[in-house]
């Protein structure tokens, strides 16, 4: 006891010597304030203060509050603030807040900023979820908050996602059913609407109508303990627990209904401030309960009338106001009116003036008509005079036709006869060339024969010719043919070699003109590969062939030895085997 006594002698000591004023910050639902008060500074002084600056008169619903070993506490009125348990920290902050709850908010609370700083305070305790809201109640206190803050809805400035930023619903609402912040944003935008017309005084005291009737409106509570020792709470109502006594038992708190018949319910709590703190509210409540009962102090009348007066002001100005958005609106669409009909004007106008200037080029135009249509007769009548000549022309030529006419059946039938005899001569000579084409091909088929058969002698026949070459060497298909070496004999005819000469030389030329485009592209193609190709993969077959061609070894060149072969074989045999051949 000593020491704290001590303490607090320091503490009283230590603040004389310093400043004569302290500073504090008053943190309302609207905005904060701070100001200068001197040592000696009441609770009563610094909440006038507050309430002068704010321009608030109904000051009995509000209190300042302030946090103390995580106990709520209310500023004492009749004790120096700085004498009470206040934080010992400089700025001091204190929250201006409700203390007290109307019953009726529309009826009790008279002035603006009262029914203003009720709406901001029980909004806060709703999204911060101290006060219970349904979800439908929820939405439907939105709107009223919507349409305090944003006035009327209108769909061209209050486009979707303009509640993007707003805090409006619990957290609790919005978790407890699967719906996304658009679709939250379009039921409050529904409700919204719907409260066209509503100023922003009118829209909160809608809120707060609405508010009150929540089941933890106005509602404080209380950790406490009664005899059987079990945790329980206890809570303090704004207006609805004011039909009992409440007696302070110290440490002990006893409630005592009014009904004679009830128990006395008795409680107390952990600590002495928290019984305290239940006492003041109890008996400020209870002042409340009372001063509802009693007749308005002049003051209160006088802020009453002042507020139907202020009231039947703003009607008269919201009326005012209204006759001359509607007299603008009207003006407004009369001019729209006007200017679309003096477009309309000017289109009717526009299209007169295009009608009369085709009118007058299809005027113009039936002018130069009818003057063609002049000409055209004219030249008609002309026409017709020749057409007349004309028909006695004819008829002077009729009897002249009739005569050329028979001359011309006469001609045409000998053109018939004609064309007849001209189309089986054609196929007479058709027949004959099909008969041409096919001796060509017995010719030629027996050319091929006999150049068979003498392959086939010649290939039987030694090199030179040998000296046992008799009739039984030839081949069966040659009857009655007889002959010995005598009869061979080595006729070398110049023109003969010189025509096998030319013939050989001339299929050769023909040939290597046919085939030295494809050489191109093939020397060409192996040019271009040859740096691609891999020795080691080279097969049996193309090491042969490159050796072939390295020593000029081709068909072509094999062929060729082949055919001198033949015909020096040929020239051997002598007139014997040009017989055969010939055959």
């Amino acid at each position: 006891m000593a020491r704290v006594l001590a303490s607090k002698m320091g503490f009283t000591s230590l603040r004389r010597t310093q400043a004569r004023t302290f500073r504090v910050r008053i943190v309302t639902a609207d905005a904060d304030l701070e100001f200068g008060c001197e040592v000696k500074c009441k609770g009563r002084d610094l909440f006038d203060l507050v309430c002068r600056t704010l321009g608030l008169r109904e000051t009995w619903f509000f209190g300042l509050q302030y946090t103390i070993k995580d106990t709520m506490a209310w500023l004492k009125m009749d004790k120096r603030v700085l004498d009470q348990d206040v934080p010992k920290e400089e700025p001091l902050v204190l929250n201006f807040l409700a203390k007290f709850y109307p019953e009726n908010a529309e009826e009790e609370l008279v002035q603006d900023i009262t029914q203003h700083l009720f709406f901001l305070q029980v909004k806060k305790k709703i999204l911060e979820e101290e006060v219970y809201c349904p979800p439908e109640a929820s939405v439907l206190l939105a709107s009223y908050a919507v349409q305090a803050k944003y006035g009327d809805y209108h769909p061209n400035v209050h486009k979707p996602g303009f509640l993007a930023q707003e805090e409006l619903l619990p957290k609790r609402v919005i978790n407890l059913y699967q719906m996304t912040a658009e679709m939250w944003e379009e039921r409050i935008t529904v409700c919204y609407a719907e409260h066209r017309g509503r100023t922003r005084d009118e829209a909160e005291i809608e809120y707060l109508k609405i508010a009150q009737d929540l089941e933890m409106y106005g509602v404080n509570y209380f950790f406490i303990r009664v005899r059987t020792a079990l945790p329980l709470h206890t809570c303090n109502d704004g207006y609805n627990s004011l039909m009992v006594f409440c007696v302070s038992l110290c440490p002990q708190f006893a409630i005592k209904p009014l009904d004679k018949k009830a128990d006395v319910f008795k409680f107390n709590s952990s600590k002495l401030r928290v019984n305290k703190l239940i006492l003041q509210l109890c008996i400020g409540n209870h002042d409340l309960f009372m001063r509802r009962r009693k007749v308005d102090s002049l003051e209160v009348q006088q802020m009453k009338a002042q507020a139907r007066e202020e009231k039947a002001r703003k009607q008269m100005e919201r009326q005012r106001l209204d006759r001359e958005k509607r007299l603008r609106e009207e003006a407004e669409r009369a001019r729209d009116e006007l200017e679309r009909r003096l477009i309309q004007l000017q289109d009717e106008a526009l299209m007169a003036n295009e009608a009369l200037l085709r009118s007058e080029e299809t005027a113009d135009l039936l002018a130069e008509k009818a003057q063609i249509a002049e000409e055209e007769a004219k030249l008609l009548a002309q026409k017709a005079a020749e057409a007349e000549q004309e028909i006695q022309r004819i008829k002077v030529t009729a009897i002249r036709s009739e005569e050329e006419k028979r001359l011309i059946e006469q001609k045409k039938l000998e053109a018939e006869m004609l064309a007849l005899k001209m189309a089986e001569e054609s196929e007479r000579r058709a027949k004959e060339a099909e008969q041409l084409k096919q001796d060509l091909q017995e010719a030629r088929e027996s050319e091929r024969r006999a150049k068979h058969k003498l392959l086939e002698i010649t290939s039987k026949s030694a090199y030179p010719v040998p000296a046992s070459l008799s009739p039984g060497s030839l081949p069966p298909d040659l009857p009655n043919l007889s002959f010995s070496t005598e009869c061979l004999s080595f006729d070398f005819k110049d023109t003969d070699m010189k025509r096998l000469s030319m013939e050989i030389e001339k299929e050769k030329v023909e040939y290597m003109e046919k085939s030295k485009h494809l050489q191109e592209q093939l020397n060409e193609l192996k040019t271009e590969i040859e740096s691609l190709k891999l020795k080691e993969r080279e097969t049996h077959l193309d090491i042969l062939h490159n050796e072939n061609t390295e020593r000029g070894t081709s068909k072509q060149s094999n062929f060729k030895k082949v055919l001198v072969h033949f015909f020096s074989e040929y020239y051997l045999l002598g007139g014997m085997g040009r017989a055969l051949f010939e055959s």
